[in-house]
């Protein structure tokens, strides 16, 4: 019986031996610690450490050791280093948004880290990437915002308000809040644009949005003849201001079509008075129609309904 504890003793003694060699006690903290879980002795070996696995490729574990040295040399200069190389791992793993989290916590905790315009570059193209449809469920976080180009586009211009990205970041913070429908905000944006950057390549394009988004409310469910008379100026405006700019022709073509809106709503005021049998009232509308909208479709109807009106009086 003592022959087979013992054997039992000696199985459980080399069965152990493994695992205990693998684990130390520390006085300091008063547990048993893994060594392979603990930090290089500097930050230094520490950095170059979790970009070995980095330059491989195995962006996990390059993660963990690069969280390791924020944990543990947080005000180290290589601080900063590993934040935005644990940026840059998130975004070879297509985590866009992690990725931009990451990348602006240099920004905000290392502000003298001289990776900031490269970073502002990044956060732009990672806005940019979102802005053209980047899927949200490839991502595998819950976004806190309708389209996270609005937030990274805003923090772009932030970071660097007036640096090389800052007048096409707040432009195209406008088209994305136009392309949600929010096209009040948009206007905001855009005018901001206008106030800050007038001189930018950005500045008449921006003109043009605004103009553009007072269109577009006028379209809602019913007409707002006055946003239409906004708009209308603000693209004649345009025109004359960028006679030659490609976006000239399509201005043309907004005005034609609140022009055509406008001849429709003053032709439906027309039948109104009409029906109402106040028969000068109606003539007004139809020959202002007829004299200041002659090109629109309403023109011609206009005319026909004078003539049907002079044949009744007639009789």
């Amino acid at each position: 019986m003592r022959r087979i504890i013992l054997g039992l003793l000696v199985i459980f003694f080399i069965s152990c031996q493994p695992v205990q060699a693998y684990w130390i006690w520390t006085p300091k903290t008063g547990k048993w610690i893994n060594p392979k879980n603990l930090p290089k002795e500097n930050p230094q070996e520490q950095l170059v450490f979790a970009k070995s696995f980095y330059d491989v490729k195995k962006y996990e574990d390059a993660k963990r050791e690069f969280r390791k040295l924020l944990k543990t040399y947080p005000k180290s200069a290589e601080a900063a280093e590993a934040q935005y190389y644990l940026g840059l791992a998130e975004e070879e793993q297509g985590k866009l948004y992690e990725a931009f989290q990451a990348l602006q916590l240099v920004i905000d905790k290392y502000p003298f880290s001289e990776r900031i315009q490269e970073i502002i570059e990044r956060e732009y193209k990672i806005a940019e990437k979102f802005m053209g449809g980047q899927k949200r469920k490839a991502l595998g976080v819950t976004l806190p915002v309708e389209n996270p180009a609005i937030e990274i586009f805003t923090k772009v211009v932030e970071n660097s308000t007036y640096g090389p990205l800052a007048a096409q970041a707040q432009y195209k913070l406008g088209l994305v809040l136009k392309g949600l429908l929010r096209y009040y905000e948009a206007e905001d944006e855009f005018n901001k644009v206008v106030s800050r950057y007038p001189d930018s390549e950005w500045s008449a394009a921006a003109k043009f949005q605004i103009a553009s988004c007072r269109s577009s409310l006028s379209k809602g469910f019913a007409y707002d003849q006055g946003a239409a008379q906004e708009a209308k100026e603000k693209f004649e405006a345009f025109v004359k201001e960028h006679p030659d700019a490609v976006l000239s022709l399509d201005a043309e073509k907004n005005i034609s079509e609140i022009r055509q809106k406008e001849s429709e709503a003053n032709f439906n005021i027309a039948r109104f008075y009409e029906k109402q049998k106040d028969f000068n009232s109606a003539k007004i509308y139809y020959n202002d129609i007829i004299n200041n909208y002659a090109q629109s479709s309403w023109a011609p109807q206009a005319a026909e309904r004078l003539r049907i009106m002079e044949q009744k009086n007639e009789k």
